[in-house]
């Protein structure tokens, strides 16, 4: 039997092809009694990023920790790519772990009455995050066609920051080179996206190289850099054995140097949200809002406190119906009670279907949401089988998802869609696997 490590590199090394046979070895191992089945709960997470975006974990590894933790159904949603998608698919039919697919990107409220404010991107006022939910098996092509021309305009704007990043880091001996340091830690090769994150990532690298982990990357964050360290994360850099290491520094980059060397995304590489709207009524995916709230005490006190869509939010959720924005996707770990109670109201009033999903792009962090055991969060639960549901029924019926005009018309009431579409995710599920 394999160890833990082994095991990590079988599902994160080489192909995929490679990655997707360990993962049906791993399992033939579990049928045979040479390996412990871990036990599913009803823990759902619908939004796990891969190495097609930015995070540790390939599709095949993604399937392979969110079935050891225990998770019911596993959501893959990366950056403005859903290349990951087949090989996560296959993966959770091996593992026989319940899968849906997605794509996050940044739209632009530019035409809308929101343009001049902080929406739910905490680095760029009048563009919001928003997630392509459930797409159907049969749509990938026409999603990353769609794709393609934004996903080459933020290249060239990752490109333009490694260089200002580079500026930053030469003085001080260190070089960033976009095509040596960057471009190989993602998988834009195979249709990935790179992000901010991959240069922080890189950047965290050369320190490290230089350094090596423990104290003397530290000095060098604070007494060279200039870099303002909260009290955890010096002492997560002052531990040389410290396995995170890199992921750790990237984090603190990301509050103390991005902002110094940020480009805006401009209308080149962030789709209007009427455009992402109709794209996704016409291939059949539920387009979600992703809500943010503001954030005062935060309740995982790991952001600073500003301002978001709160104070509005009234307003922005009627623009989104008006849109034919189907869902809203919410953390319960992320709000207070007060602000998850507002949104569900106001979701539950103008038809917005609410899923869920703890983005994980770190190996810090734990893809089970204990907040969402909460049983007043039953909804959510139900919604990421529903989104099941939608996945399957689409991906066999054009015009058979959830929020379908087809759909509505025979089934008006959300709460009755959603516990239709919910058995036959349950349904499908236990004929498919």
């Amino acid at each position: 039997m394999m160890t833990h490590t082994e095991t990590a590199a079988q599902v994160t090394g080489g192909s995929a092809a490679a990655r997707l046979r360990a993962i049906q070895a791993l399992r033939a191992e579990e049928d045979r009694g040479e390996r412990p089945r871990p036990e599913t709960g009803t823990d759902v997470n619908g939004h796990i990023h891969t190495t097609y975006s930015f995070s540790p974990y390939t599709p095949s590894g993604a399937v392979w920790a969110a079935r050891q933790a225990g998770l019911a159904t596993a959501g893959l949603m990366d950056h403005d790519s859903i290349a990951g998608a087949p090989e996560f698919l296959e993966a959770a039919r091996i593992a026989g772990l319940p899968a849906t697919v997605g794509m996050e990107c940044r739209v632009s409220f530019a035409d809308t009455p929101f343009a001049g404010r902080r929406i739910n991107n905490p680095d760029q006022v009048g563009v919001a995050y928003m997630a392509l939910h459930g797409v159907p098996h049969d749509r990938f092509f026409a999603l990353t066609n769609w794709m393609r021309p934004y996903r080459a305009a933020r290249m060239a704007r990752s490109r333009r920051m490694t260089a200002g990043l580079c500026a930053l880091l030469a003085p001080h001996g260190l070089t960033l080179d976009f095509d040596r340091d960057v471009w190989p830690l993602s998988q834009a090769e195979w249709g990935g996206s790179v992000t901010e994150r991959h240069i922080l990532y890189a950047a965290a690298r050369a320190v490290t190289s230089r350094f090596g982990a423990g104290p003397d990357a530290l000095a060098f964050a604070v007494d060279t850099l200039g870099l303002t360290v909260p009290d955890k994360t010096r002492q997560a850099l002052a531990d040389g054995e410290n396995p995170y290491y890199d992921y750790d520094l990237l984090g603190l980059f990301k509050t103390e140097l991005l902002p110094l060397v940020f480009i805006p995304a401009g209308p080149e590489e962030c789709p209007p949200a009427a455009e992402a709207a109709a794209l996704a009524r016409r291939h059949d995916i539920l387009l979600a809002y992703a809500y943010l709230g503001d954030v005062g005490d935060s309740p995982t006190g790991d952001k600073r406190a500003q301002t978001f869509e709160d104070g509005y939010l009234e307003e922005l959720f009627d623009s989104l119906a008006a849109l034919g924005v189907a869902a809203v996707t919410y953390m319960p770990s992320r709000n207070t009670a007060f602000q998850l109670d507002r949104v569900r109201a106001l979701c539950d009033a103008r038809g917005l279907f609410q899923i869920s999903g703890e983005d994980i792009n770190s190996p810090r962090q734990n893809f089970i949401c204990e907040a969402l055991r909460d049983p007043k969060y039953q909804n959510l639960r139900d919604g990421a089988w529903a989104l099941i549901g939608h996945e399957s029924r689409a991906t066999l019926v054009h015009g058979g998802g959830l929020a379908s005009p087809e759909t509505v018309a025979r089934c008006p009431n959300l709460s009755d869609r959603v516990a239709a579409f919910k058995a036959y995710g349950l349904d499908s599920m236990t004929s498919h696997f």
